[in-house]
């Protein structure tokens, strides 16, 4: 889990900082994880003694908090800390930037030194946090050991901040000057695999740059002057580069920014989202071209209240899930049920093209494939359509016939579920109409399919799907083809 605050032109103690990014960290436990860390800015350094050495930046160091176990235990830890050095926590900054991380190890046990944000060695010069793989990090560490890096965790991450300080160097080794999202963009060409990226350095002191390729990310916007933000986003100067106060986040969950912000956007693959003086500027990286082009984005308005990632008065959330059942599938029918027949707008421009197809194949992992599965007798039954089932990940291995007569049909609760995504690709390199069946509104699934359903069944926090299952099973077989097919069947 990713998350990251920061607050411009309004005065933020550090204190209360420290408990935005924690709590973050606390609303992406159930995602599962190992260890966490963050890191937030010291105090600026006394200016040097006449002939001495400068510092080797303009910002203030970074102090970077890192702990296995449960976030409770970096709690512990960061506070103990704080007393130990004597960090005053009630410096007060107006721009501050803060990053935050929850790891599930997949290299390298789980420990502190493998914990994030990652540094870029001895003066923490950049950091990073990091969801995903590096597929191609073991060629990058030989290379970076060759130019004299030394690596202290078993990380595939860590190559990216010493990554970024080589680029760093290697341009003002030439005398040149280097913004961050140039940086940021030099080490995206080099890396290979899925990612989601947060960097902060103190040599771009209150900035926050994010990347990412295949793993999910969004950008909160809170605007704290009162007024409600435009239609445009980028237009970005018209919404960010006014100099009012607000306050940007970055996060892998929507639900670690619904209690600050309703305003959001999920950042696209290949996109460098830049924070600086408090204006976001948006850019596209092209590995075949030297420089990003600029891009402008909407922002999309969450509808999910704080009271959903709450457990209220139950013992945990699965159990409050099962309770929410009946009320989740009656949100799913609600507005598509009009004089006894089934009504999907979502789906009306396509449904001649769905009536004429050879099969349906529907499309996921896991419990979405189940719940597909499900549905797949009273599909077949009441339409006389042929219907396949494929586990995403199976598809892609067997590279499994897929063509333009065929609608394809993808179940996904979160709609940025890794293999169905990839599936996706295949599906639409063939030809097939693509339908998404997703939870989540502004997911990628629901982006990048023809057209689709959205379930409505509210936010799923427990790990094993309750309301989620079931009213995706009702959308793959009574919704989509009862009302498509039999408009009256109901």
């Amino acid at each position: 889990g990713i998350f990251a605050y920061l607050n411009y032109n309004v005065s933020r103690e550090r204190r209360y900082v420290l408990e935005v990014l924690l709590n973050g960290l606390r609303r992406l436990e159930y995602r599962g994880y190992d260890s966490s860390g963050i890191a937030v800015d010291a105090d600026l350094p006394a200016p040097p003694a006449p002939g001495s050495a400068p510092p080797p930046y303009a910002g203030a160091p970074p102090l970077v908090y890192r702990q296995e176990g449960k976030i409770e235990n970096l709690v512990r830890s960061v506070y103990a800390e704080v007393d130990e050095k004597d960090v005053n926590l009630d410096a007060a900054f107006n721009v501050h930037a803060g990053i935050a991380h929850t790891r599930w190890a997949t290299h390298g046990v789980p420990a502190p030194r493998n914990s994030h944000p990652q540094s870029s060695g001895a003066g923490d010069e950049f950091l990073v946090v990091h969801n995903g793989i590096i597929t191609n990090y073991e060629v990058l560490k030989e290379t970076l050991t060759r130019h004299g890096f030394t690596f202290e965790s078993d990380t595939d991450t860590e190559v990216i901040p010493k990554l970024a300080k080589f680029v760093f160097d290697k341009a003002h080794d030439g005398e040149g000057d280097v913004t961050f999202s140039q940086v940021v963009n030099e080490v995206m060409r080099q890396l290979e695999g899925a990612y989601a990226l947060i960097f902060k350095s103190p040599h771009y002191p209150n900035e926050l740059i994010a990347c990412k390729r295949g793993s999910t990310l969004i950008l909160g916007v809170n605007e704290l002057s009162g007024q409600k933000s435009g239609k445009s986003f980028n237009d970005v100067k018209a919404l960010t580069a006014n100099g009012k106060p607000k306050e940007l986040f970055f996060s892998s969950d929507l639900c670690a920014i619904v209690e600050h912000t309703k305003n959001y956007l999920a950042i696209e693959d290949n996109e460098i989202v830049h924070i600086k003086d408090g204006s976001v500027s948006i850019l596209k990286f092209d590995h075949d071209k030297e420089k990003p082009a600029s891009v402008q984005r909407a922002l999309s308005v969450l509808e999910m209240e704080v009271e959903q990632i709450k457990k209220g008065n139950y013992d945990h959330f699965m159990q409050k899930e099962i309770h929410e059942q009946p009320h989740s599938l009656t949100t799913t029918m609600r507005g598509r049920l009009k004089d006894g027949a089934v009504l999907l707008g979502g789906l009306k421009e396509h449904l001649k093209t769905i009536r004429r197809s050879r099969r349906v194949v529907f499309i996921g992992c896991g419990t979405s494939y189940n719940a597909a599965l499900a549905a797949r007798t009273f599909v077949e039954e009441l339409t006389g359509i042929p219907v396949t089932m494929e586990v995403a990940s199976d598809l892609l291995d067997r590279q499994g016939p897929i063509y333009r007569e065929d609608t394809a049909v993808f179940v996904s609760q979160s709609g940025e579920t890794a293999d169905t995504l990839l599936a996706l690709d295949y599906a639409l390199e063939n030809g097939a109409l693509c339908v998404g069946i997703t939870n989540t509104v502004g997911s990628t699934l629901s982006r990048r399919t023809h057209c689709g359903i959205h379930i409505n069944a509210g936010c799923e926090i427990g790990v094993a799907s309750t309301k989620v299952s079931f009213c995706a099973f009702s959308s793959c077989s009574s919704f989509q083809f009862f009302g498509i097919l039999f408009p009256n069947s109901l």
